[in-house]
């Protein structure tokens, strides 16, 4: 026999706050700045999702730096596996989960590398050791040891022991422009509110529709 009288007391179904919304930049600030305060570690941390030549997903955590209406912005290494994957094919997935929220926001669109005065930009705001750490990194390639990779930092360091280090010429960012933003809030018994923001392009109204868990 089905148990229904418990679920007369959870949380109804729609509570009248983010599903009334018209506009998907402005909830994802809402719940980002939620989640500031509620995340025990990295906030901002998102999953990225690519796809290699062969059509195989890819997928790993890397942090956002920034985002606007123009749309997510991350850093990294353009010769890493997937600086490679998005040269080859400009598009992608990302997931934002915050357990503490129990909160998810998945986003899918097309991606362009960011300016040079962008990553320049953000590049300076890096940690002195970060930014060493760019250099000495050959992302993605095999490392025989990790004493190798202790020594190719000690060598970038001693380059710059002072003044400002400089951003690699094979460093830099992209910037996802989301088609699709879908905002996920979970709810008893698989009852979760789920509303998903779609255009066809840049600059183009956004259309919400509410979707079935």
């Amino acid at each position: 026999m089905t148990d229904t009288t418990s679920m007369k007391h959870q949380t109804p179904l729609t509570s009248g706050d983010f599903t009334t919304a018209d506009e998907p930049f402005a909830l994802f600030e809402a719940w980002l700045n939620e989640a500031i305060k509620s995340e025990p570690n990295d906030p901002n941390a998102m999953a990225l999702a690519t796809v290699d030549p062969d059509g195989l997903p890819d997928v790993r955590m890397v942090l956002m730096k920034g985002f606007d209406t123009q749309g997510f912005v991350f850093y990294s290494h353009i010769a890493s596996q997937k600086g490679r994957e998005l040269a080859a094919n400009p598009k992608a997935a990302l997931l934002f989960h915050w357990k503490s929220l129990r909160r998810q926001v998945r986003i899918r669109g097309n991606v362009t590398p960011v300016t040079d005065a962008e990553a320049d930009a953000y590049f300076a705001t890096r940690p002195k050791q970060a930014q060493i750490g760019a250099w000495a990194s050959k992302q993605s390639q095999e490392l025989e040891s990790r004493f190798a990779f202790e020594q190719a930092i000690a060598k970038v360091a001693a380059k710059h022991v002072i003044g400002d280090v400089p951003r690699p010429p094979g460093w830099s960012g992209w910037r996802i422009a989301p088609s699709r933003i879908e905002f996920w809030h979970d709810r008893p018994f698989r009852l979760h509110d789920r509303i998903e923001f779609r255009r066809d392009a840049a600059g183009q109204p956004w259309s919400k529709t509410r979707m079935y868990p």
